[in-house]
């Protein structure tokens, strides 16, 4: 059985490694697993390569097989137990939200309410699925219905090595200055130069990356200055392996939004959620 429902977690994310997370295993223990099932089975059930998993013709006869069993017997077990049904809650959150801002504080809201699951999803722009979801929206924009938690505020940071290089005089940094950009602010450096008053190399290096968090691990591994939302990088900060550049902040145009997308009224569980986000996670002064 464990096997079995290993192959089927590593057959919907692709993953050994995304499986082993879910099932609270080793990446090692799950792949180990599944060569077990191909062995018995006498059948290759995904085809390995260097990007990854992709489930083998068999491999995806053998999950449209047995994931129907499978959640079948999860209603059976749960229909035959005396632990009362427990509610479940799915959150749609960006990832370096999730894990800088949301997760560090949710085992306080768990505590409070220890018959509850909740599932974290950070996979993508998609919130049908989900009972309530946190994103960014330019404050002209946002949804009518969603509740404001902060807005944006851009601060300049590095490495402490980094910190230690930076070399300025009247107004200008004179010293080897790389800046890490992120995709969706490529003019932000731009706009902290102006409005801070602080010119830039005119001929600084360019690192630019998709992700926030692979842009707070490059400034992190000394690759140069970024320009990071201030309450995401707080425990950074606060661990010193990142720190301040310079004390003028860029006020952005955005701000982070919770949304429900069903009725509180008819959610318990998801009205006591958002209360609790907006009395934690309100974070503007």
């Amino acid at each position: 059985m464990r096997a079995l429902r290993a192959f089927c977690a590593a057959a919907e994310r692709e993953s050994f490694r995304e499986a082993a997370e879910e099932l609270y295993l080793t990446a090692s223990a799950v792949s180990h697993q599944i060569k077990h099932l191909e062995t018995e089975l006498a059948n290759d059930l995904f085809t390995r390569t260097a990007r990854g998993l992709t489930l083998t013709d068999s491999g995806q006869a053998l999950y449209n097989d047995l994931q129907p069993v499978l959640d079948a017997l999860d209603m059976v077990i749960e229909r035959h137990s005396a632990l009362p049904a427990r509610g479940s809650l799915r959150i749609s959150v960006k990832p370096f939200f999730a894990s800088e801002v949301l997760v560090p504080r949710l085992n306080e809201f768990s505590k409070m309410h220890p018959g509850l699951n909740i599932d974290v999803d950070t996979s993508g722009e998609n919130t049908e699925n989900s009972d309530a979801s946190i994103r960014l929206y330019p404050t002209s924009s946002a949804p009518k219905t969603a509740d404001k938690l902060f807005s944006v505020r851009l601060i300049p940071v590095s490495s402490p090595a980094f910190y230690d290089s930076i070399k300025v005089r009247a107004g200008k940094i004179v010293s080897d200055f790389p800046i890490i950009v992120h995709d969706s602010r490529p003019g932000a450096w731009g706009q902290w130069q102006r409005s801070s008053r602080i010119r830039l190399p005119s001929d600084s290096k360019t690192i630019r990356l998709d992700s926030m968090i692979a842009v707070a691990r490059a400034a992190e591994q000394g690759l140069g200055a970024a320009l990071i939302p201030a309450h995401l990088v707080d425990r950074w900060l606060q661990a010193q392996v990142l720190v301040p550049l310079f004390d003028h902040e860029l006020r952005a145009k955005d701000a982070y939004y919770f949304s429900c997308h069903s009725s509180t009224q008819e959610n318990a569980a998801l009205s006591a959620f958002r209360a609790w986000v907006l009395q934690e996670l309100m974070l503007d002064a």
